[in-house]
């Protein structure tokens, strides 16, 4: 039953940070893409 619980905690840390993970790259990669349209916007004006 003990090796079952930390084999849960650990799993449930893992899931939270590769969560945040995901997070991280989501926001990166709507940052970069929000300021190419931004800065061509700007070009083209």
């Amino acid at each position: 039953m003990s090796k079952f619980k930390t084999d849960y905690s650990f799993w449930t840390k893992y899931k939270k940070f590769a969560g945040n993970e995901i997070l991280l790259y989501v926001i990166m990669v709507v940052g970069i893409v929000s300021a190419i349209v931004i800065i061509s916007y700007l070009q083209g004006k």
